[in-house]
């Protein structure tokens, strides 16, 4: 495995790339880094060259200034600059696999730079302003902010825990995080609810430019996750592009499970 470091607008990214063949861009959601793919990696690395890396802000992908919402925008273009950097072209696109907020960064880095991408998982994206319901999550968000704002991170954690009702995993075997990593991610956990929950919630992607592009869309969800709202989201994103939405092992963080789960997206990618 390599450990890179790229310079890019605002931040320094913190990447890892393992094996070899097609480039495969793993991008992680919420308080995750790099090491969150690790075993995932591993797994694919065999008959791929993966690319992890922690997305700005959080972890070892420091910004240059003081943190602020984070933009899609800019989220996209990093994923973009990285598949440069291990030497994507159009000529030889990537696939890219993304869960949570990472799927909603894919679909975006879809619509921007078509050419550099082949397919697009988007695992489980918490698209919600797409649901029938999104009144409910537009409130729900804003108490989020509230609670921030007056009583700090864990009570705002408390809130968005209890109105996504869901079940955590625990029916994904993963191995526990390390210490290091352990603490990275309590780290990232004010940048995530404070920076990085309410402009992902409201995102609105392009579907009709994701429909009509050249990039292959697959929407995904969890096998055991019917229900909670990241679920009906990817559910939702696939009635809107006419595509079939295709059921992984577990639920929202079933990559824990890395070798059914490594199973599953070889399967999905080597669909024509």
């Amino acid at each position: 495995m390599k450990i890179e470091q790229l310079k890019v607008p605002g931040a320094t990214l913190h990447y890892e790339v393992r094996g070899s063949g097609p480039v495969l861009l793993l991008i992680c959601g919420g308080i995750y880094d790099a090491e969150g793919f690790e075993a995932l990696a591993d797994e694919l690395a065999g008959e791929r060259t993966v690319v992890t890396y922690d997305r700005r802000g959080n972890s070892r992908s420091p910004l240059d200034g003081p943190p602020s919402e984070i933009i899609l925008e800019e989220q996209a273009d990093d994923a973009y600059r990285l598949l440069g950097a291990v030497g994507v072209t159009e000529d030889e696109p990537a696939d890219v696999f993304g869960n949570s907020s990472g799927a909603v960064i894919a679909l975006e880095l879809a619509a921007r730079y078509p050419g550099m991408v082949r397919t697009v998982v988007a695992h489980e994206p918490p698209l919600f302003e797409l649901l029938p319901d999104f009144d409910r999550f537009r409130a729900v968000f804003t108490e989020v902010a509230a609670a921030y704002r007056e009583h700090g991170t864990e009570a705002a954690m408390g809130v968005f825990g209890a109105a996504m009702a869901m079940h955590g995993d625990d029916d994904t075997p993963s191995a526990p995080p390390t210490a290091e990593s352990g603490a990275r991610m309590q780290r990232n956990m004010e940048y995530f609810i404070a920076y990085e929950v309410p402009p992902i919630a409201a995102v609105v992607p392009d579907l009709e430019g994701l429909r009509s592009g050249t990039v292959r869309i697959v929407p995904a969800v969890g096998a055991t996750s019917a229900g909670e709202p990241p679920n009906r989201a990817g559910r939702e994103l696939g009635a809107r592009l006419d595509a079939e939405v295709v059921e992984f092992p577990h639920g929202h963080g079933g990559f824990g499970d890395a070798g059914p789960f490594a199973a599953k997206l070889r399967q999905v990618l080597a669909a024509p």
